[in-house]
């Protein structure tokens, strides 16, 4: 797969990393965490600029996220569901993804669309709930477009580190991911608390 992406971002330039990371977001299974490091050591090479690979990957993360919160919006709760017990498998989505996206976005709302960019399995599947809630698209975008910036610079700039070791990025990423997941059950959990009393 490194190949066949490095071949699409050589010839297409800052277009394909925006095609790629739009497809990263609508089809799991391309993860950001090889796009983007990929990029960022081709950054490293000399043949493309920090700035344009960076901005390439959170405009292509923007618009992968619109058609998963119009899939939310219009379709609706029910009948995205029966259509993941029916399909999910291709799309490598189960019942259980969608149920986790929701439940974040039910305990963190708005903030969900901002933090869970940077947590694996949630990134692309919380445009579901933030549509099925009709969170106002400007919102969405906003929140998407932040942490959608600080989740690419990141790999782009591990991947322009890393050089030719690239493939390592996940291995330092993890504890970032890990962070990022620890932190929002603590505000969760500080809320509750707070609620409660």
């Amino acid at each position: 797969m490194a190949d066949w992406i490095i071949r699409i971002i050589e010839t297409s330039g800052y277009f394909g990393i925006v095609f790629l990371m739009f497809l990263e977001n609508v089809f799991p299974p391309i993860p950001s965490e090889i796009i983007m490091p990929l990029a960022g050591f081709i950054v490293s090479k000399g043949e493309r600029t920090f700035l344009g690979v960076a901005l390439s990957g959170t405009i292509g993360s923007v618009l992968g996220a619109l058609p998963l919160y119009y899939a939310g919006y219009f379709i609706g709760e029910r009948r995205l569901e029966r259509f993941v017990d029916e399909y999910g498998r291709w799309l490598t989505i189960s019942r259980k993804d969608l149920e986790k996206a929701k439940k974040w976005f039910d305990r963190h709302g708005r903030t969900a669309v901002l933090f869970c960019r940077l947590v694996p399995g949630v990134r692309s599947l919380i445009s579901i709930p933030a549509g099925i809630k009709k969170m106002p698209i400007i919102s969405f975008l906003g929140y998407t477009a932040i942490g959608a910036s600080f989740w690419t610079v990141i790999l782009t700039y591990a991947g322009y580190v890393l050089g030719a070791k690239f493939g390592q990025v996940e291995k330092y990423l993890n504890p970032i991911s890990y962070g990022v997941l620890l932190a929002i059950v603590l505000i969760y959990c500080k809320r509750a608390l707070s609620t409660d009393e």
